[in-house]
């Protein structure tokens, strides 16, 4: 996501000059790279103009540390106003307030096409699973074709209930919602999640009757699903659901895509609400915790570590993790079984490109100019593995020309695709026994042989 803003923000090391102290003169330059930088973003100019000024408050006379650089002392300060810009502020907080009385009613507003209904369910999954409350999916869209049968689908999806109207009020949102929490209630609910009618822009009709809905359930949580691709025209629907429905939190949605960022340095400052959760894909696990200070990181260039490790927490089988460092240490036995866990696992995390918009800039920047990243290419290896009996995949030395033929023909793809998965495998197999031997630097040399990965990584030879 926001790759331009990125790109911009990676440059600005190089753009500021000076000696041991930030002045107007050397941080010019750079402010105009950031105001820039932000416009093309789409941030809204309000927030361009007071973030720029804080930065430069902020910047002008701070001493530079000896082992920084003016340029690397000025990133530190954009960081830190970035942290600010999308933060809680004092008194508030970016996790979900659930401390009443059950149930807990959770209203979700936004215009249509926003994702609205599938971050119903991903919300839902996210407290069934993570802190294992008891949640109803509501539909309030009675406009939407087919929206009541999506919500119901995703319940299934995701294993919560989902309310049926009644006949006599299956037109009426206010009551779907009134008698939803009724039913609730009596049943033992802890957390109700309303998905309300959205329009393709604002007009009364649709504010009217969310504020309706809202006063009819009086929700713990209202929270602005909004498009992250929006732009500036994220501030305008924000800044006017909140002056109807009292806005206590945003969820971003459609980070995964070619956004610019804008609306993420731009809702928060407007609404005045934190920002609680991102979407960070179309599937049902695509939903994560929004975290300030990991945003800035990405956005400058700088990856995002932590998220990358909690994502390999939940994708790794650790019993599974265990068997094979205990193959590795002994440098034996890890054959196409062993491959094919670990291609199921980083797909689990998002696939290649999903690892590498957590890396730093300059990895991604190495892996698009190589063309690395083949998604396609990691689906068909996973294919070709399952068109191979049990006894090959431990035993790959078996697979002769007969047996390709028949591995490709059971995969539907061309023997040269079968050769090539051998030829990573065998990469694969030689990086694992390095490792055991304790050859780091041939162990990194070895990492082109990673599904997904070709060629070597930046630097090394």
């Amino acid at each position: 996501m926001a790759n331009q803003l990125t790109e911009r923000f990676a440059r600005l090391v190089k753009t500021v000059r000076g000696e041991a102290r930030l002045t107007e003169s050397n941080l010019q330059d750079a402010l105009r790279e950031v105001r820039l930088a932000l416009i093309e973003a789409d941030v809204a100019l309000p927030v361009v103009k007071a973030f720029i000024e804080r930065v430069k408050t902020a910047a002008v006379g701070a001493e530079v540390a000896t082992s920084l650089s003016p340029g690397q002392a000025f990133i530190g300060i954009v960081n830190r106003e970035l942290v600010s810009l999308m933060s809680p502020q004092t008194g508030e907080t970016s996790t979900l307030n659930l401390a009443v009385t059950p149930p807990a009613v959770i209203l979700l507003a936004g215009l249509q096409g926003a994702g609205k209904t599938t971050t119903a369910g991903k919300l839902a999954r996210v407290l069934k699973l993570e802190q294992k409350k008891k949640v109803l999916l509501v539909p309030c869209d009675v406009y939407r074709p087919a929206a009541t049968e999506q919500l119901k689908t995703l319940a299934a999806q995701v294993e919560v209930e989902f309310y049926t109207p009644d006949t006599a009020n299956s037109t009426q949102p206010v009551e779907i919602a009134r008698a939803a929490i009724e039913w609730a209630r009596v049943r033992y609910f802890d957390v109700v999640i309303v998905d309300t009618a959205g329009r393709l822009a604002i007009d009364e009709a649709m504010m009217a009757e969310a504020a309706a809905i809202s006063a009819a359930v009086k929700p713990a949580e209202t929270l602005f699903v909004v498009d992250a691709m929006l732009g500036q025209d994220a501030v305008n629907t924000a800044k006017a659901f909140n002056e109807r429905l009292k806005l206590t939190g945003v969820i971003l949605t459609k980070l995964d895509g070619d956004s610019r960022g804008g609306a993420a340095l731009s809702v928060r400052e407007i609404t005045g609400v934190p920002i609680k959760f991102a979407g960070v894909s179309e599937k049902l696990d695509g939903l994560e915790a929004f975290h300030a200070e990991r945003m800035a990181s990405r956005i400058l260039g700088m990856g995002d570590v932590l998220s990358l490790v909690e994502a390999t927490a939940k994708a790794v089988d650790m019993e599974a993790a265990q068997k094979l460092a205990a193959k590795v240490k002994s440098g034996k036995g890890f054959d196409l079984e062993d491959f094919k866990q670990q291609i199921g696992q980083m797909k689990k995390m998002g696939g290649m490109q999903g690892l590498l918009d957590k890396m730093p800039h300059e990895l991604q920047q190495a892996a698009a100019k190589s063309g690395n990243v083949d998604e396609k290419q990691v689906g068909r290896m996973e294919g070709i593995i399952n068109s191979m009996t049990p006894l090959e995949r431990r035993k790959p030395e078996l697979i002769k020309a007969t047996r390709k033929r028949r591995i490709a023909a059971g995969a539907g793809v061309q023997v040269q695709e079968v050769n090539r998965l051998l030829n990573q495998f065998e990469q694969t197999q030689t990086m694992m026994k390095k490792f055991s031997s304790g050859g780091m630097g041939k162990l990194m040399r070895g990492l082109s042989g990673m599904p997904g990965m070709k060629g070597r990584i930046p630097g090394m030879r």
